[in-house]
């Protein structure tokens, strides 16, 4: 049973789009001596100091340090392809993923206070939804030696969602851009966060049952 074509919105084309750059990318690297763990941590280093560049209205700088710390995390498993992955860089790489996401709330949260806390609270709600149902799902399916045919080369079942990480990149670049619009933009990401649980919920319900 697939999983619905709804469910599978950006990450398979920005994936198919910056796969071959990415590949050389991280060939390169590997032949520098550089492991695939380091580049994770240098990853979330630089979102952390997105977060701070954000958390104190420095926006336009934050967007960029977040861009710079999605490539690297794009980079990281092209490193690793390189030799032989391993499943603790999965884990460190999954773990330090969802606490960036979630720095990023709280880091607008931070910059504004009384505009900010609430909408950021409900989409961090969000963020706990959508990751518990993804991880939820990737245990079991672990259990059971499912693997996912749309994304072959993850370290676990990685079941789409309509906000997936292009998504959330874009909504974070958008806050970024026009943040006295945050507010607006984080209750909207929130309620496609709510269609991507509900989703999730059903599928994975009736994949297990």
């Amino acid at each position: 049973m697939g999983y619905p074509a709804i469910c599978s919105m950006l990450d398979p084309y920005a994936t198919a789009l910056i796969r071959r750059p990415v590949t050389a990318a991280g060939r390169q690297l590997a032949r520098w001596g550089l492991s695939a763990n380091s580049v994770t941590l240098a990853g979330f280093a630089l979102g952390v100091f997105a977060a701070f560049l954000i958390a104190n209205e420095l926006y336009l700088a934050g967007a960029g340090a977040i861009f710079g710390s999605r490539i690297l995390d794009a980079l990281d498993g092209a490193v690793a392809r390189q030799g032989q992955p391993t499943d603790a860089g999965g884990f460190l790489d999954i773990a330090l993923d969802f606490l960036f996401y979630a720095s990023i709330p709280l880091a607008f949260a931070l910059a504004d206070p009384p505009r900010n806390a609430l909408p950021a609270a409900v989409l961090l709600a969000a963020f706990m939804g959508t990751s518990a149902s993804f991880l939820a799902f990737a245990v079991l399916a672990a259990k059971r030696g499912l693997s996912s045919t749309a994304y072959p080369n993850k370290s676990f079942y990685f079941l789409g969602g309509l906000t997936e990480a292009t998504e959330t990149l874009l909504c974070f670049a958008a806050m970024c851009l026009w943040p006295e619009h945050f507010a607006a933009l984080a209750y909207g990401f929130a309620s496609l966060c709510a269609i991507t649980i509900a989703t999730r919920l059903w599928w994975g319900w009736r994949a297990l049952s």
